[in-house]
């Protein structure tokens, strides 16, 4: 059972840790990336190319979600123009995967302690910075505390056999990434949880690329959730987010072996092979979707108008 508070206390410090990151970079550029968004998006492919880089810097593709939507909301977008945008997020969120696979355990306890001290000053920008130093070294020590707890939590029967029937059963997994995803509205700690498991050799590579796809499911909740009381256009966006992810995942589920046997001549732990697998899903599935975004973005208006 302490096992278990642990690793709830660590979600909430990873979560926690990502939000004041988030909230940093956010101080840092809020309003240049909002107007970029609006600018950038009279074509589909800048759209993406804008997208991609304010999810980087955000490190949260629900947040750019929540941002598209409430400025489809406020008539500043159209629907169609943010498809290059969710296209891009979906690129863009692989670089907190890939951040959170860096080695930087001892620099921790000295990046807390200079954030904590910038995050009191009266400068914004030194503030800003504070809160993305303290929110880097809160989400790599909960990382750390995943890999930690990883072995005894896998010893209390019911995760024991979970983890064994996610290892036989891609389906399994994938329910599981949507289902963690969608409860904590977070594919990063998703991911991150799975890259613990990776890393104590629980988990195989084919498990954690099924819970990733999973996850990149559960993260549709929240922009759904932002788009109720947003109009048709809001609503018609957060639906095509549901399907490029849905359509996404189901296209490359038959592959999950083939990208797991792959996976080794990426990297070689596998929490950095999972962060490699990632990207490479992403880019593909938004990079083949961006040739026919109108037609897509006909066929979500047709299905979803009248609701």
């Amino acid at each position: 059972m302490l096992s278990v508070l642990l690793f709830c206390i660590f979600i909430v410090l990873f979560i926690f840790g990502m939000t004041i990151l988030r909230t940093g970079l956010f101080n840092l550029s809020a309003d240049s990336l909002k107007k970029w968004l609006v600018k950038l998006t009279d074509r589909t492919w800048k759209g993406l190319l804008a997208s991609i880089i304010i999810t980087g810097a955000l490190q949260s593709s629900s947040a750019v979600m929540v941002m598209t939507i409430g400025l489809i909301s406020a008539g500043l977008l159209t629907f169609r123009q943010s498809i290059g945008i969710i296209l891009g997020t979906n690129i863009g969120t692989t670089f907190t995967t890939e951040f959170i696979t860096f080695q930087i355990d001892s620099f921790l306890v000295p990046m807390a302690i200079l954030g904590a001290c910038l995050i009191f000053t009266k400068n914004k920008n030194a503030n800003a910075f504070g809160l993305i130093l303290l929110g880097m070294a809160t989400v790599f020590s909960a990382m750390s505390g995943f890999k930690y707890l990883a072995k005894p939590l896998s010893s209390l029967p019911i995760i024991q056999q979970l983890i064994i029937d996610m290892n036989e059963s891609n389906l399994l997994s994938v329910g599981v990434g949507a289902i963690i995803t969608a409860l904590i509205h977070s594919s990063s700690a998703t991911t991150g949880i799975i890259m613990g498991f990776l890393s104590s050799q629980l988990l195989t590579i084919g498990a954690g690329i099924a819970v990733m796809l999973g996850a990149n499911i559960g993260t549709c909740v929240t922009g759904y959730v932002a788009s109720i009381g947003g109009g048709k256009e809001a609503r018609l966006c957060a639906y095509s987010h549901i399907w490029l992810n849905v359509i996404g995942v189901i296209a490359f589920f038959p592959f999950i072996a083939y990208l797991a046997s792959i996976a080794g001549s990426l990297a070689q732990e596998p929490d950095v092979q999972l962060a490699h697998i990632s990207v490479l899903f992403n880019v593909i599935s938004s990079l083949l979707v961006l040739p026919f975004a109108s037609h897509f973005a006909t066929f979500v208006t047709k299905l979803h108008a009248k609701k």
